[in-house]
């Protein structure tokens, strides 16, 4: 595999992690106190949406508990709703921004599941749009995003707003 060079990313892996971040940055992320820089969209009352920092498109949104959860039946029955709530809003915010094809929305739960944070249930939102995988990903092992996600975190997080006051 041919390596693409991302000199952008030291700012993240040189910066030193505690404990709690390097075994869950879920945890640690809505305890920043700096949405921006957590890369949140939306808080909600048991869960809160926040751009995947390693995202397999752009606009690959996670809908994250606040509670340390591994499982779906760990929720109580006020953080379902909210969770499936907020996957919807995910879904119509990306909908209303960046106009994708179709969607993929899904979990990995348990290591073996290919879940990175097993003990930290999380749900993926990719966008998807025709032709989204060309050669890059599939010849050169490479996957090219075409915004920053600063960028994309402004633009998400103006609709938010929008779509909050509506």
């Amino acid at each position: 595999m041919d390596n693409l060079h991302a000199y952008w990313r030291m700012d993240y892996v040189s910066v030193p992690k505690e404990d709690s971040e390097v075994k869950n940055p879920f945890v640690s992320l809505p305890r920043m106190g700096d949405d921006r820089k957590a890369l949140i969209v939306r808080r909600s009352t048991s869960v809160y949406l926040v751009l995947n920092k390693y995202p397999y498109n752009a606009g690959h949104l996670l809908v994250v508990p606040y509670r340390e959860v591994a499982r779906l039946s760990d929720l109580d029955g006020e953080e379902r709703v909210d969770f499936l709530d907020v996957i919807i809003f995910a879904q119509d915010l990306l909908e209303r921004t960046l106009r994708p094809d179709g969607f993929n929305v899904g979990m990995n739960l348990g290591m073996d599941a290919g879940a990175g944070i097993p003990r930290h249930l999380h749900c993926h939102v990719v966008p998807r749009w025709k032709a989204d995988v060309n050669f890059m990903p599939v010849i050169a092992k490479t996957r090219v995003l075409p915004e920053a996600l600063d960028v994309m975190w402004e633009k998400l997080s103006e609709e938010v707003s929008k779509m909050i006051s509506q």
